[in-house]
């Protein structure tokens, strides 16, 4: 049920002598400024990128998850810290290289890359570069911009010592007496589990309580996230902050827009299943905490052996390679399981070029950590695919194509829930609930949070004052808009901008969230109705990993994201699912 990291590093006296050599490469690769016009220089620099793919990301790996399994190990976060100095060391070694690629031309690279076979790999992102060419800076200015990047990155940090590192369980008593300790991976648990409104209300404030008492403080971190992004906005030339994060994958910025205007102009279904779910709870009012209830009682709990049982039967009518790779990610070693003090909240899968995956989970035996399994499982498959079929530096596909695999595999899992059921009412309804819900939170969820941060950008890019006021406004605005739900009147809702970690680690990354869930439904779609090569397709999008763009694999996997039909598919499968929870829910 834990990690064993020793894959990566047998000893601590192994992971220091992997440092010491990364820290190697990363001088060496500082002396070839101004050499890459010569064919073995160019050469021997892009074998020592490899190497630092090999040795480096193995490094940053190993520190990344060991810190991760206890943030309030201060030698843990020590050890990080040398590994995130270093990794910054290496943008600043490397800052010369693309204005020197740049300078020599399209002609005289490509011709280096016909000449060395070993080189071949490099030849998609070297094409990116020239793409993206007018954004690139002189040796001197890019130089000055990795000296920064380590400032630049520290508000990311800030946040991670305040909202993960500082932070303590509190203590609720709950209406029997008992006092439980609330966290942020276990409040929704609870909730769910609760009759009583003020037992929900003082264990959700138990959480959002501290972000209130923050909340100026998480206003000064993120004004640090957008002063950087617009800082690195105005230095490489963009037209906006939006299209700084999208130009590098060719993403066009019509994609982000036309999802936006999509959610926002359809919530009409939203709002009706918020009204089903306040008759059907028999609510005076319909709190957002009181998303986590259950439309139906159930005291069932899945263990995790259950959990991962029901992923593997649920994909039995899938080919070999395909259940082969889903028991082989969730194999002992290679899964952290449970929360323990310290450990980093929510769940990913860790993946580095030639390594096999790690997930990390924070089980605690409900239906919705049963889908997290085959969630995480997802994006663990995706990797393997990839690294059989690519190179280890197109290994690494990108955010946008990243929750097709996890998301396909939830589709996939609530499928194999409705089917293996009697259908009788109860069940349905809480099929229903969860494919609901799905929706709810993958897509329009995201999708709010996606308009957020545009909107949060834009004031920096007008000009304008970044305060929690003003960061929260747009939260109320939003929440009026997509539930029609006040959220000043839980007092400490609106500052659920500062509970969102993606908005300061990885800014412009939730939208894909729902691109991805568009994506996958039609993809799934495709699959389950049998159409010609549909699974073909789809395990060729996941084995191309990064070797093109991610809009180009979607559409040769047989979606069109710049067609606003795409994101059309998931408002009517909204509606239908809504329509129908309705029926089931007046028949008596």
């Amino acid at each position: 049920m834990k990690w064993d990291l020793t894959y990566l590093f047998p000893t601590q006296k192994t992971f220091d002598e992997a440092y010491e050599k990364t820290l190697s490469i990363i001088d060496n690769l500082t002396s070839f400024k101004g050499k890459l016009g010569d064919e073995s220089s160019f050469r021997e620099y892009f074998l020592l990128k490899k190497e630092i793919q090999k040795t480096g990301l193995r490094v940053y790996q190993y520190a990344s998850l060991k810190s991760d399994l206890n943030k309030k190990d201060t030698k843990n976060a020590s050890q990080l810290q040398k590994v995130q100095i270093a990794f910054s060391k290496l943008g600043q070694a490397t800052a010369f290289e693309e204005p020197e690629l740049i300078a020599l031309g399209k002609e005289k690279v490509f011709e280096f890359i016909d000449k060395n076979e070993d080189l071949e790999e490099f030849r998609f992102n070297l094409k990116k570069l020239f793409r993206r060419q007018e954004h690139i800076l002189d040796d001197k200015s890019e130089s000055l911009i990795a000296n920064y990047s380590q400032l630049a990155s520290s508000g990311r940090d800030l946040y991670g010592s305040l909202s993960v590192a500082d932070v303590e369980g509190t203590d609720v008593m709950l209406d029997s007496g008992d006092i439980v300790t609330i966290t942020n991976s276990n409040y929704r648990a609870h909730i769910q589990k609760s009759n009583s409104p003020k037992e929900r209300k003082d264990i959700f404030e138990a959480v959002f309580d501290y972000y209130a008492d923050h909340k100026n403080t998480y206003a000064s971190i993120y004004k640090s996230v957008l002063e950087a992004d617009y800082a690195r906005m105005k230095n490489r030339n963009y037209a906006s902050c939006l299209e700084s994060y999208l130009f590098g994958n060719n993403i066009p910025t019509d994609v982000y827009t036309n999802l936006t205007d999509v959610a926002r102009n359809n919530t009409d279904s939203v709002k009706k299943y918020l009204r089903l779910r306040k008759e059907t709870l028999g609510l005076e009012t319909h709190h957002t905490y009181d998303r986590f209830l259950n439309l139906v009682e159930t005291d069932k709990e899945y263990d995790f052996d259950e959990a991962r049982d029901l992923f593997f039967e649920s994909i039995n009518h899938f080919p070999d390679h395909f259940r082969t790779k889903a028991n082989d990610v969730l194999k002992k070693g290679f899964v952290d399981v449970y929360e323990q003090p310290g450990k980093r909240t929510g769940a990913y899968s860790s993946s580095m070029p030639d390594l096999h995956p790690f997930i990390l989970l924070n089980y605690s035996k409900t239906l919705a950590d049963v889908f997290t399994v085959a969630h995480e499982s997802g994006h663990s498959m995706h990797s393997m695919y990839a690294a059989e079929s690519q190179p280890s530096s197109l290994q690494n596909y990108t955010i946008f194509v990243a929750e097709v695999a996890s998301t396909f595999n939830e589709h996939n899992l609530l499928d194999y829930f409705i089917h293996s059921d009697e259908a009788a009412k109860k069940e349905k309804i809480a099929l229903l609930q969860r494919a609901i819900d799905d929706i709810m939170g993958t897509f329009f969820r995201q999708t709010l949070f996606a308009i957020y941060e545009l909107e949060a950008h834009m004031l920096i890019e007008n000009n304008q004052p970044i305060t929690e006021d003003a960061l929260s406004d747009i939260m109320i605005n939003l929440y009026k808009e997509f539930y029609d739900i006040d959220i000043t009147a839980e007092e400490v809702k609106e500052y659920v901008w500062a509970y969102i970690p993606h908005l300061f680690y990885t800014p412009f990354y939730v939208y894909q969230y729902a691109t991805s869930f568009a994506a996958s439904l039609k993809i799934y779609e495709n699959v389950k109705e049998e159409k010609k090569n549909a699974f073909d397709d789809y395990i060729n999008l996941l084995r191309s990993g990064g070797s093109d763009y991610p809009v180009n694999q979607l559409k040769d996997a047989g979606v069109d994201l710049t067609d606003k039909q795409a994101f059309q598919a998931v408002i009517d499968r909204m509606e239908e699912l809504v329509d129908e929870l309705e029926l089931v829910l007046n028949n008596e």
